[in-house]
């Protein structure tokens, strides 16, 4: 199964932040879970961004054409897919 959901996302990111945290890195470890790291915000960002974009043109379908903002919400699982109709819908 792929991992191309925002709770995955949320996975990735704890799973970092641990490595970083790890004592027993040395030095040159710690940096190299540093550089990783900062890539990763990087992706995560546009992730999140992408994720806006979803929602704003869930909510226009929804708000203009009254059309079910499901397929643009591909990106969010249950419960985010029930929580973002929520919001797109205005309740």
């Amino acid at each position: 199964m792929t991992k191309n959901r925002l709770c995955d996302l949320n996975d990735h990111l704890f799973a970092q932040i641990e490595r970083l945290a790890d004592e027993d890195n040395s030095p040159e470890k710690i940096d190299q879970e540093h550089k990783r790291a900062e890539a990763m915000v990087g992706v995560a960002d546009q992730i999140l961004r992408t994720a806006a974009v979803q929602l704003q043109a869930a909510k226009l379908v929804s708000d203009h054409d009254g059309a079910d903002p499901r397929p643009y919400l591909s990106m969010m699982e249950k419960p985010a897919t029930d929580t973002a109709l929520k919001l797109v819908e205005g309740r």
